[in-house]
């Protein structure tokens, strides 16, 4: 059984090392966890590893000030609604094709933003938010939720986070019943 002390993160952990640890202990939240309050667990304690590895790290990666999920709105085929998240509260409802996490969503592809406030159309719930990265988790051909992750300095993300956090997109997406 994993316990609390999976999401500590030890002192100077490099970020490769703090996603791998994160992926592990994933892993290993999620075995045998499939309906669909456990994919309420699972994306709550993904939102908890992801919040205190980030916060371990070095900058730009400890100015991380949301980190969660938006999952599909099973009453509108088109929208996401709020899910598990650490920082600030955050837009209830978002659209696909509508911001940063809407784009993801409805283009199935990682939104990678150097500096949101060049991304036409980005929804500003939090004015503090610098840069961003959105990852699609994808099922079947559709999209069933979205990893969001703000920054409050820009270029807060490079390319190795948006391959360890399309690694465990992959994983959320075949470990929960969508």
């Amino acid at each position: 059984m994993v316990h609390a002390d999976s999401s500590n993160f030890a002192t100077g952990v490099s970020k490769a090392a703090a996603y791998d640890q994160v992926i592990e202990q994933a892993k290993a939240l999620f075995d045998g966890q499939r309906n669909w309050v456990r994919q309420v667990c699972n994306t709550a304690n993904t939102a908890s590893l992801l919040w205190h590895a980030y916060h371990a790290l070095p900058s730009p990666s400890n100015q991380v000030n949301w980190a969660g999920f938006y999952v599909l709105d099973t009453t509108a085929s088109d929208q996401l609604i709020l899910g598990p998240f650490h920082g600030k509260v955050a837009c209830q409802t978002i659209k696909f094709g509508k911001g940063v996490c809407g784009a993801a969503a409805a283009q199935q592809k990682t939104q990678l933003v150097p500096d949101v406030e060049k991304f036409p159309g980005h929804i500003a719930c939090d004015s503090e938010s610098k840069s961003e990265i959105v990852v699609p988790i994808v099922k079947g051909g559709k999209t069933v939720a979205i990893i969001d992750i703000d920054c409050a300095v820009e270029n807060g993300f490079d390319q190795d986070d948006q391959n360890k956090l399309e690694d465990l997109a992959e994983i959320l997406s075949n470990a929960c019943d969508w």
